[in-house]
């Protein structure tokens, strides 16, 4: 890609941001824009990115490095992320910060952001309803792309949708996202199992690996960071199953794995498959395709899922069931799960 490529795909990057109501982010993404030269490692490695900067997150991978110099009290870091600095102060932060902090910063383009967010469960579990009303039964879940694997604990979350109750009320995390159109018609959930797989899954026991889980959450929303903090303190209470492990490989595997009567077996994703690439989502689409012909009503088979639509700037709720209908598109949702919108 050419360096005007690049900057074009931060520029981007602030209109995704402005769309998602994060100015602050926004500001910083518009400043590196402007900022980033060939004079430093990370100057050379972003301006002469060789895929393609927005399918790859290299703006979000290069905000979290910064981010991590905020949250470690870097002078610069905190100014460039500060509400109010103008931004000609915040470039000069930047090319401040990104001059004596090069070689820390560097490592974070390596690889593509891991934004586990725990609001984004809401939308899920509204996929998780719709097919607890189908069917009625309990729930074998299986999740790719679980990063630290905090939607994993999707049934120790607290929901407020619409008015509508699910979950166990003494949670320590209550997700009550803005809710827009009809409420959905109750349903609650229950669980066989819970399970999930990353190529590169984060142990946010950790505290290194929490610092970095931390780092991606945006740094104007200090309620998604205090989630994640909360979800972060529930895992080391009770760890998830979190299996490393290729995606379509792992799910193939799973779905090989024999069924019990009596249970809904559920591929759920959130935000992951255009990391996965064209092979891999290839794969897993066959083998869904495959898997839901041996599906009947004592072994359902459902696939829930949440993935953004760039055109529109936020993310479409779609759930297909076998035997049922075809994928139906169920509603919209902010990115990080502010609010829901039912269609």
């Amino acid at each position: 890609m050419t360096e005007a490529v690049v900057r074009q795909a931060l520029l981007t990057q602030r209109d995704f941001c402005l769309a998602m109501e994060a100015p602050v982010t926004a500001r910083v993404c518009e400043a590196l824009a402007g900022t980033l030269d060939q004079t430093t490692a990370t100057g050379r490695r972003v301006l002469d990115w060789a895929g393609h900067p927005i399918d790859d997150a290299l703006p979000l991978r290069l905000v979290g490095g910064l981010n991590a110099a905020r949250l470690r009290g870097e002078v610069d870091a905190v100014r460039a992320f500060a509400s109010d600095t103008p931004l000609a102060e915040t470039v000069a932060a930047l090319r401040r910060l990104i001059v004596r902090q090069d070689a820390a910063i560097l490592p974070w383009l390596d690889g593509p952001p891991q934004t586990n967010e725990a609001g984004r469960s809401a939308a899920l579990m509204l996929g998780l309803m719709a097919v607890t009303r189908a069917f009625g039964q309990p729930i074998e879940l299986l999740e790719i792309g679980s990063s630290a694997g905090l939607n994993l604990l999707i049934d120790r979350f607290a929901f407020d949708l619409g008015g509508v109750g699910v979950g166990p009320e003494g949670s320590p995390i209550r997700i009550a996202p803005d809710w827009r159109g009809p409420a959905p018609q109750p349903a609650q959930p229950r669980f066989a199992s819970i399970r999930g797989v990353d190529i590169a899954p984060i142990d946010a026991t950790d505290p290194a690996q929490a610092e970095r889980l931390r780092s991606y959450v945006w740094a104007e929303k200090p309620e998604r960071l205090a989630r994640t903090d909360a979800a972060i303190a529930m895992l080391r209470e009770r760890p998830v199953q979190l299996d490393k492990g290729d995606a379509a490989d792992w799910l193939e595997a799973r779905l090989a794995e024999p069924q019990a009567a009596g249970t809904s077996r559920v591929l759920m994703h959130s935000v992951v498959w255009q990391y996965l690439g064209a092979e891999q989502q290839a794969a897993i689409t066959a083998a869904m395709r495959s898997a839901c012909a041996r599906a009947d009503a004592t072994r359902p088979l459902a696939w829930v899922r949440m993935e953004p639509d760039r055109d529109l700037a936020r993310h479409e709720i779609w759930v297909e069931t076998w035997p049922g209908d075809a994928a139906r598109r169920i509603g919209l949702a902010h990115a990080h799960g502010a609010w829901i919108e039912v269609v």
